[in-house]
């Protein structure tokens, strides 16, 4: 069995903290300039304390610089990467070509993981990013595993994958919400905590989490991903990086879960883990998902020739 890994959003330093007791391998944060769709944005006082954390536990830091970029947050995005050399980041995740060309440029020579949120769909595009600099590559949610399979047979570098959390389906620069209560003439907060949604017409129990930010509008699918049940087939076809999102899992939900999933690599790698303990301790992440979100396991199960 090769090594799993585990990856975990934090929300503060404290549970950053109960993160890594709880043996995850990667801390995954970020503050408000240049990283997406974070639990929290850290100060970079903050971040220097949570690296340090990370460290003295032996573990991993990956930091987002996932934005969409646009020319002047490149002209200034020097100084942010002097500081993640400072604090000694392990990772920077990013989906633009140009913090790839600095990172090689200029020297800082970051461990890359691409990520490209929704567009990551093939090994041919795993395996280019990886030959530009990339060591890992973060896949797209909406892939059948039919087609998820077959990505593995030719995939030259690891790739990530999400095993539980919130799946963004659309983001856009454009402040939406903001658009949308002007032309309603409503004053309403646009936060993530508003706790805002969408629903479809035709369909009044859907439920798309909404919220905007200084990097635009985020909109999110109706059900969070648990692939506790699907980890046998995953490890088999070598997606043995995995991601947890606290996005809309706070607090000790979070940690809770999180050791659920170490529970479960730790049983994957001694060879004792059974589909039966699957299914057990997907109820167990079932008791901590937070209600009123609900849970499955995304594309994964569906036709590819249904999903365009």
């Amino acid at each position: 069995m090769e090594k799993i890994i585990i990856t975990a959003t934090a929300e503060s330093i404290q549970q950053a903290e109960e993160l890594l007791e709880a043996g995850i391998d990667r801390i995954y944060v970020g503050e408000a300039d240049y990283g997406l769709r974070l639990p929290h944005s850290f100060s970079y006082a903050e971040l220097e304390q949570i690296a340090e954390k990370v460290h003295r536990a032996g573990k991993e830091l990956t930091v987002a610089c996932n934005a969409l970029m646009h020319q002047d947050m490149m002209d200034h995005i020097r100084p942010f990467l002097d500081f993640l050399k400072k604090i000694k980041a392990d990772y920077l995740v990013a989906g633009d070509a140009g913090v790839f060309y600095v990172n090689k440029h200029d020297g800082y020579n970051f461990k890359l993981i691409y990520d490209a949120s929704v567009f990551v769909t093939s090994s041919r595009q795993m395996n280019f990013w990886g030959q530009h600099g990339a060591v890992e590559t973060v896949l797209a949610r909406e892939i059948p595993s039919e087609e998820l399979f077959k990505i593995a047979e030719n995939l030259e570098f690891p790739a990530e994958i999400l095993v539980y959390g919130a799946s963004v389906i659309h983001h856009s620069k454009r402040p939406l919400l903001q658009n949308y209560y002007n032309f309603t003439h409503i004053d309403d907060e646009k936060t993530r905590e508003r706790g805002l949604f969408l629903a479809e017409p035709k369909a009044p129990d859907s439920h798309y989490s909404i919220y905007e930010d200084k990097h635009g509008t985020h909109i999110f699918v109706n059900n969070d991903i648990d692939m506790m049940t699907k980890l046998t087939e995953l490890a088999a076809h070598h997606f043995t990086h995995w991601k947890l999102d606290g996005i809309y899992c706070p607090g000790r939900n979070f940690v809770e879960i999180a050791k659920i999933f170490v529970e479960a690599k730790k049983s994957l790698e001694a060879g004792t883990f059974s589909q039966e303990q699957a299914y057990l301790l997907d109820e167990k992440i079932r008791s901590w998902h937070p209600s009123g979100r609900g849970l499955d396991t995304g594309f994964y199960d569906f036709d590819p020739d249904l999903v365009k």
